[in-house]
């Protein structure tokens, strides 16, 4: 079974991890056509040089709008147009601004789509909750997609955790900083205050990957800002420090940023410990246990004779995350937990279309058993499975727009957020 596939967005991400990626299961065979669909043709342009070419000869998607059209035009609806034309079934990967992600999600479950989003899915629990309730209702697969859930470090220290070897956790921290150059791209026009924030759009990186690993609940937040401004005068929160309480009493602090120097060596600065104790260690005492990731330096340090793409002779490389790297045959192949993740989303939407005989109307029963398979099973993120986020991001939002607020989260049959 092959999918048919169209992307919502051409910014970074789709630049460096879901576009390669997405060409290469074209060529495995398991993705049909490809279609991307932006407001504007700038971005679009770029998904067409000459690191494509290189590495995926022969292979091209349709744009919508046409790249023909000039860049000062404004297409606000040629995503509603694309997914309103598309075959029932197929898949839309939505990577676009965290604002825009409800309507298009939403938009395309109406019109019989699987669905993988980037995280975070969307800004409060109960939108997620009805996306949820939709998708299961038409026997559709809804992804999220938080990547560091595929890095090898993160699988292992999700096992081991669940089988004892660290003890609980007890405290630890996070942080994710963005480049300064962030400051003078696209971020421009959506970073801004009134639609996100450092902690939302990066913090939950780490707040789910806590998750992952722990099965521990987020149960408080709070997150205190720096306020900013963007080369065009809009203000935003430029840094934020946050604070979450898990169910077990357990404390993560989460930095967060766009403000990594552009001469570092590194593309950015990220990493989290936890801190862990157990009181049944062998002999009856107690003992300390640690999970330390450095996710910004993987052991790799390359220095060129002239200054790469990014500027830099000197550079930090990560071949974990995503790297498009020579193979057997023609072009190049991307290999990384980046990668992995978006086969692994796009594999389970085929697992769920395979258990209804790829039929629009029969077995509905069958599909939603897998989609409940999927959810137990916890690996990849969805909106039954990855609720929390969503109330971790509500809170959030609420803590920063009131200077660092404490926010608690309740469970039970009607989850939300509330100030303290």
């Amino acid at each position: 079974m092959t999918l048919d596939l169209t992307i919502l967005g051409g910014g970074m991400i789709v630049y460096d991890q879901v576009l390669p990626s997405i060409y290469q299961l074209q060529r495995e065979g398991r993705i049909g056509a490809i279609r991307v669909a932006a407001s504007r043709t700038t971005r679009l342009r770029e998904l067409v040089d000459a690191r494509f070419q290189a590495a995926f000869p022969g292979q091209t998607f349709d744009a919508s709008p046409a790249l023909t059209e000039p860049d000062d035009r404004v297409f606000p609806d040629a995503w509603k147009q694309v997914v309103a034309a598309m075959r029932p079934r197929q898949v839309v990967i939505v990577a676009t601004p965290d604002e825009l992600h409800e309507e298009m999600v939403t938009f395309a479950l109406l019109h019989d789509q699987h669905v993988i989003c980037v995280k975070p899915l969307v800004h409060r629990y109960a939108q997620a909750e009805a996306i949820r309730k939709l998708a299961h209702e038409r026997g559709l697969f809804v992804g999220v997609e938080y990547h560091k859930r595929f890095d090898r470090r993160s699988l292992e220290a999700r096992g081991s955790y669940r089988a004892g070897r660290f003890g609980a956790f007890r405290c630890g921290e996070a942080k994710l900083i963005e480049p300064w150059s962030y400051h003078y791209s696209n971020f421009q026009n959506w970073f801004t205050k009134d639609k996100t924030d450092p902690f939302t759009y990066i913090g939950c990186h780490y707040v789910d990957l806590v998750y992952f690993i722990t099965g521990l609940r987020p149960v408080e937040v709070s997150v205190q800002g720096v306020e900013g401004s963007f080369p065009n005068g809009k203000a935003a929160w430029m840094w934020s420090a946050g604070r979450v309480v898990f169910e077990n009493g357990g404390i993560l602090s989460v930095i967060n940023g766009m403000g990594y120097p552009d001469q570092g060596a590194g593309s950015n600065d990220q990493g989290m410990c936890l801190f862990c104790e157990s009181d049944t260690a062998a002999g009856g005492h107690g003992a300390g246990g640690v999970i330390h990731h450095s996710d910004q330096f993987r052991g790799v340090a390359h220095s060129y004779v002239e200054r790469a793409g990014n500027g830099k002779h000197f550079h930090f490389i990560n071949p974990d995350y995503f790297r498009l790297v020579p193979h057997e045959g023609a072009g190049l192949k991307p290999v990384g937990y980046g990668h992995d993740s978006i086969a692994a989303l796009v594999d389970a939407a085929m697992r769920v279309e395979q258990a209804g005989d790829g039929d629009a109307t029969s077995n509905l029963a069958q599909r939603q058993r897998v989609l409940t398979e999927i959810d137990e099973r916890g690996i990849l993120a969805t909106p039954a499975n990855s609720y929390i986020n969503e109330l971790v991001v509500e809170a959030g939002r609420i803590s920063i727009s009131g200077n660092g607020v404490r926010v608690a989260i309740r469970y039970g049959n009607a989850p939300g957020v509330g100030v303290l």
